[in-house]
């Protein structure tokens, strides 16, 4: 596997194009204090999640798991399966993703034009509600005493997290371990607890905030429907082994009109589209910059694009028809990202 840090200039798999993505400065407060998003969408499949999809692969392989013609199952809402798609493409193997109509079309369309097999447990309804147990007691039994097959399981799978490790790596190195915060969404958990364990070896102090939807419960009830996609725990879904509550300092929530209105706004005002659950980890981080020391770092791991969410987050009918669109919210989080935005 190729190290993204010592990466050489012709690669030969997909795959060895993930990871030494981009920081970018989204905004700076008085004091100086900033806030930089590590924006994961310039990875292959435009989302974080291959990092992690690549590592569950590698470490079914090692244990002698997965073998040539293998096949993989995976419950996804869209971003893992893409990134399960990619490497199972370039190794081999048969993947079946496992899927629900709450998963944004783009991504569906994208793990389809792959060759991966989608089943749907919601294939007979026109809602668009997240079914995660659903799914994943699906992919459970599909793979069930199937010799050569693996449910990777993201949620509880150690794979997970190791993914991520190269995350918190490449933030030391770019910032010289000048980080004072590092702010994320958190989902199955990997993502920001694999970044946040990695990240804390060489910046011991660094502080960890997670951000999930309101509706999900990995924070704490009420729980109730939310259509952020990709992240969160959702009423009736286990909380994954990988949400490791000793290394998030605080855990709160953003609603889907404050997330999505954020997503919308920085679009507008720096022409990079974000995704919707980026938006709320955005918008939580923009609250906090004023609330800074002098001349601290703040890094926003920002999960993937915008682009797969044109039909949703950044479409004023759909947005209507669900009472998400809030022009007041947006003049909001305007001029707020306007006074905080330097030239």
């Amino acid at each position: 596997m190729t190290d993204a840090l010592n990466r050489p200039p012709v690669v030969s798999r997909i795959s060895d194009l993930i990871g030494y993505t981009p920081l970018f400065e989204l905004a700076r407060a008085d004091n100086g204090a900033r806030l930089l998003l590590k924006l994961e969408m310039f990875n292959p499949t435009g989302s974080a999640k291959i990092r992690m999809a690549r590592q569950m692969v590698l470490d079914a392989e090692e244990r002698g798991e997965l073998r040539e013609g293998g096949h993989i199952i995976e419950s996804t809402s869209g971003n893992t399966g893409l990134g399960l798609a990619v490497v199972a493409a370039e190794r081999g193997y048969r993947f079946t993703a496992v899927v629900d109509n709450h998963a944004a079309a783009d991504k569906l369309r994208g793990m389809k034009a792959m060759g991966t097999e989608l089943v749907y447990v919601d294939a007979d309804t026109d809602g668009e509600e997240l079914h995660t147990a659903a799914r994943e007691e699906l992919a459970e039994e599909m793979a069930r005493g199937k010799d050569n097959t693996v449910f990777t399981e993201q949620h509880n799978n150690p794979g997970n997290a190791v993914g991520y490790y190269a995350v918190g790596r490449e933030i030391a190195q770019a910032l010289d371990h000048r980080v004072d915060v590092l702010i994320g969404a958190v989902g199955t958990g990997g993502g920001l607890c694999g970044t946040a364990r990695e990240l804390r070896k060489s910046v011991p102090g660094v502080a960890v905030v997670g951000v999930e939807p309101k509706g999900s419960i990995a924070f704490g009830p009420p729980a109730h429907d939310y259509y952020q996609s990709g992240t969160g725990t959702p009423e009736g879904a286990t909380i994954g082994l990988l949400v490791d509550y000793d290394l998030i300092d605080e855990g709160v929530k953003v609603g889907d009109v404050e997330a999505f209105a954020t997503a919308r706004v920085v679009a507008r005002r720096t022409g990079l589209l974000i995704g919707g659950s980026a938006g709320g980890v955005v918008h939580e981080a923009l609250n906090r910059l004023k609330t800074l020391a002098p001349d601290a770092v703040m890094v926003a791991f920002v999960n993937d694009g915008g682009e797969k969410y044109l039909d949703t987050v950044f479409n004023d009918d759909w947005m209507n028809a669900r009472a998400l669109l809030d022009e007041a919210v947006e003049a909001d989080i305007d001029e707020t990202l306007t006074k905080l935005r330097r030239p």
